[in-house]
């Protein structure tokens, strides 16, 4: 050991030896990485023409938007993270990022991709980009995480808004269109996140949270997956219904929903984990490939106009 490092050791100042790696992990990016592609879905089926430059900017904040919250949750999470198996080793609780780095770097990041959407996008955008960060941030982990079964189905919101963000900085405004995307991954939230509270009981139960299965038991989450199920399998054919998606999403997308509600059925009558974990598995592809065939449907659908006109 050197001088220099035996003397900050003696005083008690201790030298960050996080690495680059470590602060990204800090912005969950697979977390991250959904938001992005909701917020570019709505976007880009937005009415009207923007700016690529705009627009590339406008996603970029988004996504330091959601790494900024991604951040400043695991910073406030980390005695829990610590507790269960799924999170102890991120950065914060497996001691490679001092819980103060990861507040400042969240704060940080939260206030510069607010205002760079605000500055260069538009305002509307950036308070939902604010408001968004702050939902989940505070509303969500600080209080409703800890304290109530129902931390999932409220806090959804917050992972719920970035299409509407998307729209918001396409149009300046907020559409019911964008509405109706907020609504499918608003109801598509709980039965995804109570799979995973399922097969990780015992991860919740050691951390004190109250998730669904901890709280009311498996037998009924499994009722509430099924329900949420049901409602969540006819909003996903809704922008076809609503005149923004063609009669091809339409089918897929109800061919989708079947889908999870099929995986829903399995784990309602099997009790069998491995049946959690392919409606969770699932419920991930269902998402992405609702989304996924929006955006391949809007495009699709421009072009032939274009070729028309």
């Amino acid at each position: 050991m050197s001088a220099r490092e035996s003397g900050l050791k003696d005083t008690g100042i201790q030298i960050s030896e996080a690495t680059v790696s470590d602060f990204f992990a800090l912005l969950k990016p697979r977390v991250m990485a959904l938001a992005v592609f909701t917020a570019f879905v709505g976007l880009m089926v937005a009415p009207g023409a923007m700016n690529p430059v705009i627009a590339v900017i406008a996603i970029g904040a988004i996504a330091v938007g959601a790494g900024a919250a991604g951040a400043l949750n695991m910073w406030y999470d980390a005695d829990i993270d610590a507790l269960m198996s799924r999170t102890s080793k991120r950065p914060v609780p497996s001691g490679r990022v001092m819980p103060g780095e990861a507040l400042g770097f969240g704060l940080v990041l939260s206030v510069l991709s607010v205002m760079t959407l605000g500055v260069l996008v538009g305002w509307l955008a950036a308070s939902l980009l604010a408001f968004t960060i702050f939902f989940y941030v505070v509303i969500y982990t600080m209080w409703l995480k800890r304290s109530t079964p129902q931390n999932i189905v409220i806090g959804g919101a917050a992972g719920a808004l970035p299409p509407v963000i998307g729209w918001a900085a396409a149009t300046g405004a907020v559409g019911v269109e964008s509405l109706i995307l907020f609504l499918i991954i608003f109801l598509w939230t709980p039965p995804h996140f109570w799979a995973l509270a399922l097969f990780k009981i015992g991860d919740y139960a050691a951390a004190g949270i109250p998730m669904m299965p901890n709280v009311a038991g498996q037998a009924s989450t499994r009722k509430q997956i099924f329900v949420y199920s049901l409602i969540l399998a006819p909003i996903g054919v809704l922008p076809w219904a609503f005149g923004f998606a063609s009669g091809l999403y339409g089918i897929i997308s109800a061919a989708l929903g079947a889908g999870f509600i099929w995986h829903a059925w399995k784990l309602l009558i099997d009790k069998e984990m491995k049946f959690a974990k392919a409606l969770f598995a699932y419920s991930i592809l269902y998402l992405f490939a609702i989304f996924a065939v929006l955006l391949a449907d809007t495009i699709a659908m421009r072009v032939v106009m274009s070729a028309g006109n």
